[in-house]
């Protein structure tokens, strides 16, 4: 996996100064991350780590999943993954991708997983406790996980806050031994 990532910073980075100078981040976002997400289908995957397979007919292939409305350079893009065969990697590009835009926005994902669903009031109330705490706005991303038995547990980047009933359920287990 990490080589994938290093192997897909500079296309990340490229792909991100063109979509930058061309004030494009939302539109070359939506479309890598469509891509990443086509590319993880079996049958796409058949044809893309396929060397037999020519790299005109991969190009064709990617091209059309990407669709007729995207820009010359969105397609030059891909014709150049096609050809250094690092379509595979797309879905690390996008990874990267949506870190540099995050940078450039001064946003942050926040995903926040909870035993039952968070009410308005709940979200906002953590939405403007992280936004004070990483100096950035949040894009929060809710979710039910019903193993935390109570209490949330709130990913951004590499930081976790595990205010989770069951980690303080295991906590005082470890204590008590």
């Amino acid at each position: 996996m990490s080589e994938s990532i290093t192997t897909a910073r500079p296309y990340a980075q490229a792909a991100f100064d063109v979509a930058q100078s061309a004030s494009d981040l939302k539109g070359w976002s939506d479309a890598i991350a469509s891509l990443a997400d086509s590319i993880k289908h079996p049958d796409v995957q058949a044809i893309i780590v396929n060397p037999r397979i020519a790299k005109a007919k991969v190009e064709s292939l990617i091209l059309g999943l990407l669709g007729a409305q995207a820009s010359l350079q969105l397609q030059n893009f891909v014709r150049i993954l096609v050809e250094k065969r690092r379509v595979r990697e797309l879905p690390e590009i996008a990874e990267i991708f949506e870190a540099l835009r995050a940078e450039a926005e001064k946003t942050a994902h926040v995903v926040v997983e909870s035993a039952f669903e968070l009410t308005i009031t709940q979200q906002d109330a953590i939405s403007v406790s992280m936004k004070k705490r990483l100096g950035r706005d949040i894009k929060l991303v809710c979710s039910i996980n019903k193993d935390l038995l109570g209490g949330v547990v709130i990913r951004t980047g590499d930081s976790v806050i595990d205010g989770s009933i069951r980690t303080r359920l295991g906590e005082m287990a470890t204590a008590l031994a």
